[in-house]
């Protein structure tokens, strides 16, 4: 007799095409009206949206999409800006690293694709700042190929709905790649359109915290809500972000100092921005190494002044 194959293999073989379909009608019905999702979008503007979105809501990320976009339309507008330009256009996004790596995006994209970018998964992942999700998501919100798009999103609707968890494990498996894979349409549109659905899934109604599982259109074959809603198995491997008091805090507070002068700052006035304490000499030697900082040329008697990189 041949064994019963495991619960989340049973889930994937035997309707795939019911749970895709459910979930990519209520996305017809329910999709947010988001600029990056507009029939006039550009690939670059799909592609600023997704960096922009890491770790990111949407909520504050939609008026600096808007913005950037009507300030660097193209790649090519983007690489000829000045680098503290950029960093002040980022604003508040976090992470400002990020803004850096697109920058470099773009003038790699200006150097090797005719500012253009590019459809090719092998070309996208050649990008700098470009991992495996980014590439898989330009593909499909941009060009409407099949990809695996895989963000926090769809891995917590597929581990609730498939697997029967509340949460997924912290860092991604091969096997979970391959159990979302074979999720994936076979035609490039379906695709395309079900990774977008699955996220807003998760978005909206699955998420992490709140889940509305009385409005998920999954809620009568969801393995997660017939096991009784356990709890997290994975809960002792994670680990929570703080914010106060750690240097993240004080890197945010001297990159806004000096995103806000229009001169460098002389280091004594940091202190508006953070007390002089060892801390904050360590967030300022990490903004310096990542290049989002840089020290400006005193006087033999003047204290060392800082700016945002030209």
């Amino acid at each position: 007799m041949t064994p019963a194959p495991p619960p989340a293999q049973v889930a994937v073989d035997a309707a795939p095409r019911a749970l895709v379909g459910t979930v990519v009608a209520w996305f017809d019905e329910h999709a947010r009206d988001l600029p990056w999702r507009a029939p006039d979008r550009t690939p670059w503007g799909v592609l600023v949206s997704e960096v922009m979105l890491q770790q990111t809501p949407v909520v504050r990320v939609e008026p600096a999409w808007r913005a950037w976009l009507a300030r660097w339309p193209t790649p090519a507008d983007l690489a000829a800006a000045p680098t503290a330009d950029v960093l002040r256009a980022w604003d508040r996004l976090g992470y400002p690293r990020r803004a850096l790596r697109l920058q470099e995006c773009a003038r790699v994209l200006v150097e090797r694709h005719g500012s253009r970018v590019p459809d090719d998964e092998e070309a996208l992942l050649a990008l700098p700042g470009i991992g495996a999700y980014t590439a898989a998501a330009v593909r499909a919100f941009a060009f409407g190929r099949r990809a695996v798009v895989l963000d926090t999103n769809v891995r917590r609707v597929l581990a609730r709905a498939v697997d029967g968890e509340a949460l997924p494990a912290p860092t991604q498996t091969r096997a979970e790649v391959e159990r979302a894979r074979a999720l994936v349409p076979a035609d490039d549109a379906t695709a395309a359109r079900w990774a977008a659905a699955s996220m807003e899934l998760g978005a909206l109604v699955c998420t992490a915290r709140s889940p509305r599982c009385e409005t998920c259109p999954l809620v009568s074959s969801c393995a997660w809500v017939a096991a009784g809603r356990p709890g997290d198995v994975h809960a002792h491997r994670r680990r929570t972000q703080a914010w106060h008091g750690t240097d993240r805090q004080v890197r945010g507070r001297v990159m806004a100092l000096l995103r806000e002068s229009p001169v460098p700052v002389p280091e004594p006035v940091l202190d508006e921005a953070w007390p002089a304490t060892p801390q904050r000499a360590r967030a300022l030697a990490g903004l310096l190494a990542d290049g989002l900082v840089v020290e400006v040329a005193a006087g033999d008697d003047a204290p060392p002044a800082y700016a945002l990189p030209a």
